[in-house]
């Protein structure tokens, strides 16, 4: 080796090792295994991948503690199918990412891109379908054979549907505006932490001190609503709450909502399910503020039913004033919430839009009943009680499952 050559390599090394020094510690360990489900590793950065996609997805808790509890939840159900033998082919998992994706009106592609843009891989994306979907074809060959559903089951449940009975219940309320996906991290952050109140009392003071409802003032509290009024997405979760509980963060149209359920009470008159419900909604700019919350109250004392509301918006871009009416399932939660509090012809002022620049004065113009032939079909009830039931053997067989797991976190 010649003098001249020895100096260059020399040279090269040292720079070299400099680069490598200034990388930061992190980054060097971005791939290590910190997570170990059954041999099987999970690294830093399908944490950090996973935590950012859920933030995106707007995922209710803390996002961080939930990509954990996924990936290792994940490695259990994959390490099963892998023992039973079950392999998803590639157009199945890209079948089920356009699926997905279609919830949000998006091709597979679309919807590929849209996460790159924020950071997240197509591979963190795709390997959180396949697990889902591989988990689904484990418990349906495992399970569906042990289920079915008897006619006595089906009147139930049908019973149950048609009336006998209705509930309605007391909550409270705190509602967390999100403004960015900065934001998005703090308040799921925030969100995580008031969901474990363990008092009225506590609750309330976080609502006065973080909520942007109306209700902030009164420590959050709401009066008594029919649970059947509430969006469907909602009412659920409020089922699985018993008093002095928290729901989980639960992601509206931008922010993050928290229920306390103060109190729950089951009447023996049934509440009636409807099909429709039509409102009329009026775009006031400003937000919250006192010129735009003055005009709202202009525009109440204008208007005595939704036809009023033509009048208000006369000359103004046809977008100021929307109006239709909707299946309560495809109505936005915050606005049918709302719309649970009201009675045709009233309205309110408590939500916003465009991040909080735009004031919504929203207006119920009526509700259409369901009728009797709307109600589901024998073979919808079968499904779902089959799905139900599948559903339950699976988390018993996943609790088990996790409890003979070897987990090593490092």
């Amino acid at each position: 080796m010649t003098p001249m050559l020895c100096r260059t390599l020399c040279a090269l090394a040292v720079t070299v090792l400099a680069a490598l020094t200034a990388i930061p510690v992190a980054a060097q360990n971005l791939f290590e295994p910190v997570i170990l489900v059954n041999e099987q590793a999970v690294t830093r950065y399908e944490l950090q991948q996973r935590a950012r996609m859920l933030t995106l997805f707007r995922a209710p808790g803390d996002p961080n503690r939930l990509a954990r509890e996924q990936l290792i939840e994940e490695r259990i159900k994959l390490d099963a199918a892998r023992i039973s033998g079950i392999v998803l082919d590639d157009d199945a998992v890209r079948a089920g990412m356009e699926e997905f994706a279609g919830r949000a009106n998006m091709s597979g592609e679309q919807f590929v891109q849209a996460l790159a843009g924020e950071g997240v891989s197509e591979s963190t994306f795709r390997e959180f379908v396949r697990a889902g979907i591989t988990w689904r074809e484990v418990t349906r060959a495992r399970f569906a054979s042990r289920v079915s559903v008897s006619d006595s089951d089906l009147e139930r449940a049908t019973l149950a549907l048609t009336g006998g009975s209705s509930v309605r219940v007391l909550l409270s309320e705190i509602i967390l505006p999100v403004n960015s996906l900065e934001d998005a991290e703090e308040k799921q952050a925030l969100a995580a932490g008031i969901a474990e109140s363990t008092s009225e009392s506590e609750f309330a003071a976080a609502a006065r001190r973080h909520s942007a409802a109306p209700s902030a003032a009164q420590g959050g509290r709401m009066n008594w609503v029919q649970l059947s009024d509430l969006p469907p997405g909602l009412r659920q979760v409020i089922l699985t709450l018993g008093p002095g509980e928290v729901s989980d963060p639960l992601p509206i149209d931008g922010a993050l909502a928290l229920f306390y359920l103060r109190d729950i009470e089951e009447t023996s008159v049934a509440t009636p399910e409807y099909s429709a419900i039509e409102y009329a909604a009026y775009y006031i700019p400003g937000g919250r503020s006192a010129q735009a919350l003055q005009r709202a109250a202009q525009v109440r004392a204008q208007v005595d039913v939704c036809d009023d509301l033509y009048g208000v918006a006369l000359g103004q871009p046809p977008e100021v004033l929307e109006r239709g009416s909707k299946a309560p399932e495809e109505i936005p939660a915050d606005i049918a919430a709302e719309l649970a509090r009201l009675d045709p012809g009233e309205s309110s002022a408590n939500i916003t839009r465009a991040n909080g620049q735009t004031l919504v004065f929203l207006m119920l113009c009526g509700r259409s009943p369901k009728l009797d032939g709307e109600q589901p079909t024998v073979e919808d009830l079968s499904n779902f009680i089959r799905n139900q039931r599948i559903e339950s053997f699976a988390n018993s067989y996943l609790e088990q499952l996790r409890a003979e797991a070897r987990i090593v976190e490092k």
